[in-house]
């Protein structure tokens, strides 16, 4: 089985096991940008605690689901977002105004894109949740 993009595979996984009501997941295989985007789910309120499993090989995330996703995806492609560009984006992505959150990647790490326009910086888009 070869992976294309463990991201999205990371987020249908975290999605369909929310539809089904698990009360965690397992995804693999590990990486810097899922555990950096999982922090910002985390953060905001949208999954438990999640931890890293070091299993000698690519590695694994052990996610506590808590109900509160109701859908989360990946953009692709990562389109670049200029600094005063985000509604644009929250417009076609979000169900409405202020529910939900981008989930960027910018040049001071990744954070959501409500942290993007406070600080004034862009980035490139990754994945929304709501």
């Amino acid at each position: 089985m070869t992976l294309l993009d463990p991201l999205a595979d990371a987020m249908s996984s975290i999605y369909n096991s929310e539809i089904v009501g698990k009360p965690e997941v397992i995804i693999q295989p590990a990486s810097s940008l899922i555990e950096r985007v999982l922090q910002v789910m985390q953060t905001q309120g949208y999954i438990g605690e999640f931890e890293r499993i070091d299993d000698g090989m690519s590695g694994r995330f052990r996610i506590q689901l808590m109900g509160r996703t109701n859908k989360c995806g990946v953009i692709k492609p990562r389109l670049p977002v200029k600094r005063d560009g985000f509604e644009r984006y929250e417009k076609r992505f979000l169900p409405a105004y202020n529910y939900g959150i981008l989930i960027v990647t910018t040049p001071l790490g990744v954070m959501t894109h409500r942290d993007a326009k406070n600080q004034g910086i862009g980035g490139r888009l990754l994945a929304y949740v709501y």
